[in-house]
């Protein structure tokens, strides 16, 4: 046993303490150790420790609230429980909560040997495997992480972020405009961590009616409102064990924010109609567009929430910003339209990609993929060209009609005179199909007619 490994005691019984910290000095551990657990968290604060022995019962601050308090102090450690007085239920609750291990009081010396070297050998097994991810991702894409590609150093920036995020349990803030892949970061969090066997459950915060809220959140108990009739599980309880992505975080009403702030603070919830608490694992990963320190200015968002949320804060960039992933991306996105269209489209031209690479994109990498995806439906020939993205023409001069739409302020004419183009040329590709036609524009049979009959398109 290597003499590196740090080990603390927590338990009121002097003796006890006593006892495991001789036998435990014996076996090769750095050992120290506390009365209770308020006295526990105080160690914890100082020193990292590679495992914890744990009373469940004790004056002050017992096993159960140090647990609950610890889970963001514990840094890694291996915790195992022990209680004279303890049940399955009390285990399961204890493991719930963040132990690894349970025993029984009284116990034999070797219980507690072989339970450290149990937990010794899985936490060996945890690093290799974290080390073995790592060199397989380095292998195999440098410039992507989970769906994400980019070789720009402000994504290489966001991916180094994300893979050190996967490696602890803290709660992580991602911002960004809408589109740039805050959900896939999550993911690809949850996918990299501990938790990958678990559920990862997501959620718009803004998606989802005021009125139910809570109880999508918290479930609720059978009999609570009208229409309950049978117990439920919310989101929380659903992610147990798992991961919470709550995406747009910014649009939860304030009523709301307190509870949420509450089940961060306590790892435990209570369902509508209910009178107790359930203890939760669920590990927080939330996202927003919206600039949080300007709405907790306007008194829309709580500090104290938005403090517990941005513990480990991760920032992605619009695409606007980082032109040279557009390459990349796009190439990604043809052999995507490839496999799911049975399309054989071979490449796009540089003119294309030079086109691309100037455009705005206020919709970011989901605006691009859409992009791609019509072009490549539009598309006459095996390589895209500029031609075949005239929804992104930068030039007026390109469309018929819009020079003279440019020369006044009429958005409305504007607006007539690409629909009309780019109607035409659905049509067109559609040999006159009127209904495949719908599908390329995204819009309906009904609406398609009356727009052909408003602007005398014939086909």
């Amino acid at each position: 046993m290597s003499d590196e490994k740090k080990l603390l005691i927590i338990d009121d019984e002097e003796n006890m303490r006593h006892m495991l910290a001789v036998l435990l000095a014996k076996l090769g551990y750095r050992v120290d150790s506390a009365p209770d657990g308020r006295a526990g968290l105080e160690m914890v604060r100082g020193t990292r420790y590679d495992f914890i022995l744990c009373d469940l019962k004790m004056p002050r601050m017992d096993g159960m609230a140090f647990l609950r308090a610890g889970k963001d102090l514990l840094g890694g450690a291996t915790v195992i429980v022990m209680s004279a007085y303890g049940s399955i239920d009390t285990a399961l609750n204890a493991m719930k909560l963040g132990a690894y291990d349970y025993i029984s009081k009284p116990f034999k010396t070797d219980e507690v040997y072989l339970a450290l070297k149990k937990a010794e050998e899985r936490e060996n097994l945890r690093r290799e495997n974290l080390a073995l991810k790592a060199r397989i991702r380095d292998i195999e894409s440098p410039a992507s992480f989970a769906r994400m590609i980019g070789k720009s150093d402000a994504m290489q920036s966001v991916f180094a972020l994300a893979r050190k995020a996967a490696e602890y349990d803290a709660t992580v803030l991602i911002t960004g405009e809408s589109g740039t892949g805050k959900e896939l970061v999550a993911r690809g969090i949850h996918m990299e961590g501990a938790r990958s066997g678990a559920s990862f459950v997501a959620v718009n915060c803004g998606g989802v009616p005021e009125s139910l809220l809570e109880s999508e959140f918290f479930g609720y108990r059978k009999g609570a409102f009208t229409g309950a009739d049978a117990d439920r599980k919310g989101l929380f309880e659903n992610a147990d064990n798992g991961t919470l992505f709550l995406d747009e975080i910014g649009e939860l009403p304030l009523s709301l924010q307190v509870k949420f702030l509450r089940v961060l603070q306590e790892n435990e919830v209570r369902r509508v109609g209910d009178t107790r608490t359930r203890p939760i694992d669920t590990r927080i990963i939330a996202a927003t567009s919206k600039d949080l320190e300007k709405s907790i200015c306007d008194d829309a968002f709580r500090q104290d929430l938005y403090y517990r949320l941005n513990v480990l804060p991760i920032t992605i960039p619009p695409l606007k910003t980082r032109p040279e992933d557009i390459p990349l991306l796009t190439a990604h996105f043809i052999q995507r339209v490839n496999q799911t269209l049975k399309m054989e489209i071979e490449g796009i031209s540089q003119k294309a990609v030079s086109m691309l690479m100037r455009h705005s994109w206020p919709g970011n990498v989901r605006e691009l993929e859409n992009a791609v995806k019509r072009a490549a439906i539009l598309a006459e020939g095996p390589i895209l060209s500029p031609e075949d993205f005239p929804f992104l023409m930068a030039e007026p001069g390109e469309l018929p009609g819009l020079p003279d739409a440019f020369n006044c302020y009429s958005l409305k004419k504007a607006q007539r005179v690409l629909e009309k183009h780019l109607i035409t040329k659905a049509l067109e590709k559609t040999g006159g199909n009127r209904t495949k036609a719908t599908r390329l524009l995204g819009i309906s049979h009904p609406s398609l007619l009356t727009k052909m009959r408003a602007y005398d398109i014939r086909l």
